[in-house]
Parts: C-alpha cells; structure tokens; sequence
C-alpha cells in the first residue's frame, strides 16, 4: 500500500479564467516512493547546575508594629550590605517577602490578645558561583539573617544544553531508523519530517539537592556546604523517515 504526505499546489490550465487572489487551490497528496517509517527518541546531556538562588532573611518579634519593623529593617540592611560586600551583584538580588503579623496569646473561654508582632523580610539571592554560596550563606548568618530557604539550582546557559540535547535525540533517531532498515533488508533513504515533542525548560526536575548546615553559629570552623550533582536535559523528538 502506498503512502502519501505533502501537498503540492495545482496550476491554472491554459485558457482558464483567473481566480480571485483570496480563493485558494485544492491540495493534491504526493505519493511516496518508498516505505515509511516512524521513529521517536529522546537525546541526553548531562549538565552541572552552575547557578544557584536561594532565599534568606530576618524574622524579628516587637512589642509594637513599629518596633518589629524597624528593627527588621536594620537588621535586614546589614543582611543586603554583606551580600553586596562578598560579590553578589545588584541584579542577582531581589526581595521576594515582607510581612508583618500580629502574635497571639490564647486561652480557653476568651477572645485572642496581642502579645506582639513579627516582622519578616526576605530576599533572592542568586549565587552564580555555587562553590561560593556556602561561604556567602555563613557570613550572611553572622550578619543577622536567620532564615534561609534553598537552594534552587539551575543551568546558567540552558538553551546550549537543550541544544545538545536535541542533537543527540537526532542521532538516536538516526541510529534507530538504520537497525530498522538493516532487519527489514532496506536502506534509510531520507527524512521526511521533525518535531519536538513538547517543550523543554532546560532541565528535568533536579534529584535533591544536599544543602547542609552544621551548627554555623555555634563554631568559628563549621561551615554550610552546598553539592551542585548533575541534572538531566532531555529532548524528545518525532522523525519520519523513507526506507527503501
């Protein structure tokens, strides 16, 4: 049984009235000479995060609004100046929470009292030399900040590995359509299409990441270790070849 892909414009005969520029040709399938067939493969790299974002920040308790909050304030402008002294550059900061919440003191049989407020400030931080966040992290505990959440790790280049990722889903594909064509005693004779199969976002989700944290305040020597690993990028794709 033939196959049939493609379309291929039908000219005007000779003599035939012009048709309006709006109105279109039917289609005609174009038959294919040869077998198809249809492969799926998907192609990996193997990538060491190089970018991590964590977040860090200083939660402070007041008798009063404004004292919790000015006190956040001050503690969190030490937290900001010691990442700006260690190298983390402006556009690699970014806050990300602030609140303030009243506390309470509960009792059976009556209405809640406030007993004060907690202020709460955070921000992003993104370490582009992940060998150093560990340190970083250390120094900004020493300089008040007592709340670290992270880290997220990622690719700082991750189309480039995507990129290779699609590559080498080309060669499996490749690869696959040969053993194919050898079993059945044929030959692969061309390609007739490829598509990705969905997007990627430049890595799978991460396995978990180690971050560790011994006792930073309690010894001058303890330190937060942060273990990038490796992550997998994949590329799924669709190829439909002609064998012969």
């Amino acid at each position: 049984m033939r196959n049939w892909v493609g379309v291929v414009m039908v000219g005007v005969a000779a003599g035939t009235p012009m048709l309006a520029a709006a109105q279109t040709m039917a289609p005609v399938a174009v038959p294919i000479d040869g077998t198809v067939l249809e492969v799926s493969a998907t192609g990996r790299v193997v990538r060491a995060p190089d970018v991590a974002t964590i977040r860090a920040g200083v939660v402070t308790q007041g008798a009063t609004a404004a004292g919790a909050i000015q006190d956040n304030a001050a503690r969190m402008a030490q937290v900001i100046a010691s990442l700006k002294s260690a190298g983390i550059a402006t556009r690699d900061l970014s806050t990300s929470n602030v609140s303030l919440a009243p506390q309470y003191r509960y009792a059976d049989n009556q209405p809640p009292v406030v007993t004060g407020y907690q202020a709460t400030n955070s921000v992003s931080v993104k370490f582009r030399d992940v060998a150093r966040s560990g340190t970083v992290l250390d120094a900004l505990v020493k300089a008040g900040a007592n709340q670290i959440d992270g880290p997220s790790l990622s690719l700082s280049q991750p189309d480039a590995a995507l990129d290779a990722a699609r590559a080498d889903a080309v060669k499996r594909a490749q690869a696959r359509a040969a053993l194919y064509a050898q079993a059945a005693g044929m030959r692969v004779d061309r390609i007739l299409s490829i598509n990705e199969a969905g997007e990627n976002d430049g890595g799978n989700p991460q396995p978990p990441v180690m971050f560790r944290v011994r006792a930073m305040a309690a010894q001058d020597s303890a330190s937060t270790t942060v273990l990038p690993g490796e992550t997998d990028v994949t590329a799924t794709i669709n190829v439909r070849f002609v064998l012969k």
